[in-house]
């Protein structure tokens, strides 16, 4: 890809932190500023990333380009060529595939001009979370991580197909998995020949209130997805003035034998808020090995070994 050396148009971008727009400029006509390479590098620094982020609503694709990386940790002291980098594009909570970036060899300062496409639709994008996973690879060929990044796309105005382009410090863990944020009780069906799978949400445990927040109202979207792509969305109603609110609904989905390989299912949890736009508390995906691991990979699996019994089980929000 070939980038021009001036940008244009060039906006702060308020509310990203380390982000600014390029205007409605072609992805391949800008560069990075050479003067972006200078900066006051914290304590206890490994590293700066930069990448690019776009959402084309018509095609319902995420376009992300990732740039460069500075700064990275050297394996030999005083030296700024004793890294082989690489990096792994994850969508979250689907951590289970990756899109990776072609190595770098010898340089704590690697420039990629590498771009990637997700498809992902404009109902689930805002519940995602980018994640940039820097490695090393040793003389041995072990890949060792050095840090992440992450961009919840929540941050990103997916309305408007803007170019972002953002930077991020990389962190030795990252929290985009904190169990803070309650838990569901949640049960699977699967009906071979109806073809049809059903997903009960019975109680829930200390959902998460947001700070300012004028009211303890939830609901929880359930969305089938095939192959990433959305099959369809439904709501639960709303369960007001608690922060442990039982439901009591079931949902049913049409699903074919032969998708249940590549289904998964999301449940998102939902502050109501009166007069604002409503947050997201957190959300559990159960599904294949594609996209689930753990306790919920486990949970589809259980279910589709006792075809047409309803299994139940608690899961914590991420």
């Amino acid at each position: 890809m070939t980038y021009l050396s001036c940008i244009r148009n060039k906006i702060k971008f308020d509310g990203v932190k380390g982000a600014y727009a390029l205007g409605s400029i072609d992805p391949t006509l800008y560069r990075i500023a050479d003067e972006d390479d200078i900066y006051e590098v914290p304590r206890d620094h490994i590293g700066r990333v930069w990448f690019a982020v776009e959402y084309e609503r018509e095609t319902e694709k995420l376009l992300v380009t990732l740039i460069k990386a500075r700064n990275l940790p050297s394996r030999s002291c005083g030296s700024d060529n004793g890294c082989d980098p690489f990096v792994r594009i994850y969508l979250i909570p689907d951590e289970r595939r990756y899109l990776q970036s072609k190595f770098r060899k010898k340089t704590c300062n690697p420039k990629f001009e590498e771009s990637f496409v997700f498809q992902v639709s404009l109902r689930s994008v805002e519940d995602r979370v980018l994640k940039l996973t820097v490695f090393d690879v040793d003389r041995h060929k072990r890949h060792n991580v050095l840090g992440h990044a992450l961009y919840p796309l929540r941050d990103h105005d997916c309305q408007s197909n803007e170019r972002v382009v953002v930077w991020r410090d990389l962190e030795k863990e990252v929290a985009e998995t904190a169990t803070n944020k309650g838990e569901l009780s949640v049960s699977t069906s699967y009906n071979n020949h109806l073809e049809r799978i059903t997903i009960g949400i019975f109680e829930a445990k200390d959902f998460k209130q947001f700070d300012g927040a004028n009211s303890l109202d939830y609901y929880i979207k359930v969305c089938l997805m095939v192959q990433n792509k959305v099959i369809k969305t439904k709501k639960s109603e709303i369960v007001r003035k608690t922060t442990c609110p039982t439901f009591n609904e079931s949902f049913n989905f049409k699903l074919p034998v032969n998708s249940l390989d590549t289904a998964s299912v999301t449940l998102t949890a939902m502050q109501h808020l009166t007069g604002h736009k409503d947050k997201v508390v957190g959300r559990i995906t159960l599904g294949s090995f594609m996209f689930a691991r753990g306790k919920e990979l486990e949970h589809w699996n259980e279910m589709i070994a006792n075809q047409k019994e309803q299994i139940t089980h608690w899961h914590v929000l991420t």
